[in-house]
Order: C-alpha cells, then sequence, then structure tokens
C-alpha cells in the first residue's frame, strides 16, 4: 500500500516540479486569490501541446490543489520536500530501476512512519461479553470503590502525562519553498 502510494508521490512531484513558480496571489479581493500560470507552466517546460498534462492542470481536482497548498505560509510536507529538494536526485536516478525503487522504498517508510508516529502503542481489542453473561451464577459483584485509591490512580496518570512527549506533532507552519525553476523540459 505504501510503496504504490509513494510511487503517485513521486510521479506528481516529477509532473508537478516548479509549480510554485505559477502561482500568483491576487490581493485585490477581501481575501487573498491563488490562481495558476497554466500557460507559463507548460511553456516553460516545452509541454504546451501536451494533452494529459493540459487536461490535469484544468481539472478540478488541480484547482482544489492549487486552492489547498497554494498558499505561501503553511506547514510542509512529504510532497513538498521532494519538489523542492529532491528534483535533481529523481533526474539522476532517471534509467536507473534499482535507484528508483530504493527512493520509493524511502518515501513508503517515510509515508509508514508518519502514519504510526509511535510504534510502540498496541491497541488491545477488549472482546464483547457473550449474550446472556450477566445471568450466570457464578459472577461475583462488582467490588466498592474506595474513594481513596480511585485518586490515588488519577492524580498517578495526570503525573504520567505531564511527563509524557505530546501525543500529535504540533503543525510548524513556516514558508514553503519553490524549488529550483522550471527552466528546463524535464526528461521522459
Amino acid at each position: 500500500d505504501k510503496e504504490i502510494r509513494a510511487v503517485f508521490l513521486r510521479l506528481f512531484a516529477q509532473l508537478l516540479q516548479g509549480y510554485r513558480w505559477c502561482l500568483h496571489i491576487i490581493r485585490i479581493h477581501p481575501e487573498p486569490v491563488i490562481r495558476f500560470h497554466k500557460a507559463a507552466f507548460l511553456g516553460q517546460r516545452g509541454l504546451t501541446e501536451d494533452d494529459f498534462l493540459t487536461k490535469v492542470l484544468e481539472g478540478m481536482a488541480f484547482a482544489g490543489f492549487v486552492t489547498e497548498r497554494g498558499a505561501p505560509y503553511r506547514s510542509i510536507d512529504l510532497f513538498d520536500e521532494l519538489v523542492a529538494y529532491e528534483v535533481k536526485r529523481m533526474r539522476a536516478e532517471e534509467g536507473n530501476k534499482q535507484k528508483i525503487l530504493r527512493h520509493i522504498k524511502e518515501l513508503a517508510e517515510k509515508l509508514y512512519k508518519n502514519e504510526n508516529p509511535y510504534p510502540a502503542v498496541t491497541m488491545h481489542k477488549v472482546q464483547k461479553p457473550t449474550e446472556g453473561c450477566h445471568l450466570r451464577l457464578h459472577q461475583k459483584p462488582f467490588p466498592r470503590l474506595d474513594e481513596g485509591t480511585v485518586q490515588w490512580i488519577i492524580d498517578q496518570a495526570t503525573a504520567k502525562l505531564q511527563t509524557a512527549p505530546p501525543a500529535v506533532k504540533a503543525e510548524k507552519k513556516c514558508m514553503v519553498p519553490s524549488g529550483p525553476p522550471i527552466g528546463e523540459r524535464p526528461r521522459s
């Protein structure tokens, strides 16, 4: 699953490399609007006649992509890093299947770690009681709870939570890197 996603992540990073150079923020509206300059993107890459990429750029999914990811100041993710910093590596790997597969495995590992940040934490499944289990004769009544013991357990758990690392990483927002300029046509 992760390797297939890594292949698509790499593919779209290569297809859209340099897209940030063609984003324009229009500030005459109450809310800034981000527009993508499709002709500049296709022209700089020498792909004005490419039907596939033209249709991708005209689609609703790409419009949503620009709206969601076009802001210059937001948290950076794996796709941003690929588009900005891994362009030379991906070009150098072209034609070498072993290097491409190694890169895909690295990306898949990063995707896995992103979705499973704390691998030591396991979830235990509690089985559902069988039907009519409350009618059994051998079942002991639930013991009375001691208020002092309950408060002690709560205090211990609170102390642990204060020293434990945060469960979710805080989003760190910064300027999104544009990556290298489009300038040259990507090799096929």
